[in-house]
């Protein structure tokens, strides 16, 4: 039967291989997308992680998402939340989204505050000097080939690089926040504010202190753990559904090749399958053969898949080196389970209409 579904497929090359690559083609839509949604997720908590906070404080209403609630509420105010018994740092920070290049949020930070949440380290350079001086992590300078004294483009205006520091400090790139505050428009500012507490175990009792400060009883306060928590597919609105449309898609397109390219063959096949009929071969048997077929057209497109992904990969690390695209096995053996079995439901048809063909009317059909 193997050397019957080889022959098969080698008798329409052409054919074959672009049944194989609009599974291919599948696989990689299904990991691309998954691997760039999911990694921005992945990076963002990685990031966010290493800034030293303990808490988070956003105005009521805001976005628990980064850089898309603008700067709406005062700078000043992390001078009230420093002055709280249980607090030991208190940094307001600006996150602003910005699509120049790449998509990217920018920071405005206030330096002697942010550091004092946990110290950047840095590799070359120091802290701003001016309020045109920009940080920029490791990774954004070694993607970029800049280094201290250079001068880049940060939503459309220059700055000099003043400092390189390691990368894991929730951002790529740190502005003056009552610069980037002048640019988006509210000099004086703030998008939320980074809280450092004196002992992790006061985390509810500064919750209650900052929720009974006048003023402040309506913001959203969380620890850094609740936040992460909410940093997930299921939370980020949209997320699992553009996820499911891409896969839909991708399925759709698989099925639709895969059923177009073992109808045909099965057409063609006629008087070929009625030459088995007569030998004795059962409707299984001839089943069987349209759906091996389909298997081994699936097996060696996931293979081309998953391996066109990996070049994809390749080519936008070097293109965009700063963003996360990873590709898990958990993802691979989805992608692969899903694109199988999308082949086999494909072919189904085909492989009964096969099967139920009369012999006698087979064998006569020119």
């Amino acid at each position: 039967m193997n050397k019957l579904v080889l022959g098969n497929l080698f008798h329409r090359p052409l054919r074959t291989l672009i049944g194989i690559f609009a599974v291919a083609v599948e696989v990689v839509m299904i990991l691309s997308i998954v691997g760039i949604f999911v990694g921005q997720v992945a990076h963002t908590r990685e990031q966010t992680s290493g800034i030293g906070a303990d808490l988070i404080v956003r105005p009521p209403n805001a976005s628990f998402i980064s850089g898309v609630g603008g700067a709406p509420v005062p700078a000043k105010i992390a001078g009230v939340l420093a002055k709280l018994p249980h607090v030991a740092v208190a940094a307001p920070v600006i996150q602003d989204f910005s699509l120049g290049g790449s998509p990217e949020v920018i920071w405005g930070i206030d330096y002697d505050s942010f550091n004092a949440l946990k110290p950047f380290v840095f590799l070359s350079g120091g802290p701003f000097q001016g309020p045109n001086d920009a940080i920029v992590d490791d990774v954004f300078a070694y993607a970029n080939h800049v280094r201290v004294g250079d001068t880049v483009q940060i939503k459309n205006h220059p700055f000099r690089i003043c400092g390189i520091v390691e990368h894991g400090r929730g951002g790529r790139k740190f502005l003056p926040i009552h610069t980037l505050g002048t640019l988006v428009g509210n000099p004086d500012n703030a998008s939320l504010f980074y809280i450092r507490s004196d002992d992790i175990a006061n985390q509810d009792l500064i919750r209650k202190e900052i929720l009974a400060t006048p003023g402040l009883s309506t913001y959203q306060v969380q620890t850094l753990a609740e936040w992460m928590s909410l940093m997930t597919p299921e939370h980020l609105p949209g997320f699992n559904a553009a996820l499911r449309s891409v896969i839909g898609i991708a399925v759709i397109v698989g099925f639709i090749v895969v059923f177009q390219t073992m109808y045909t063959a099965v057409m063609e096949r006629t008087r070929e399958i009625g030459i088995l009929k007569s030998l004795g071969a059962s409707k299984s048997y001839i089943a069987n053969v349209v759906l091996r077929e389909a298997a081994l057209i699936s097996i060696l497109g996931i293979a081309l898949g998953i391996g066109l992904t990996y070049v994809l990969k390749i080519f936008l690390s070097y293109k965009f080196p700063t963003l996360p695209f990873p590709v898990s096995l958990g993802w691979r053996t989805n992608a692969a389970a899903i694109a199988f079995f999308g082949s086999i439901l494909g072919a189904l048809y085909p492989a009964l209409k096969a099967a139920r063909k009369d012999p006698i009317d087979a064998l006569a059909y020119e």
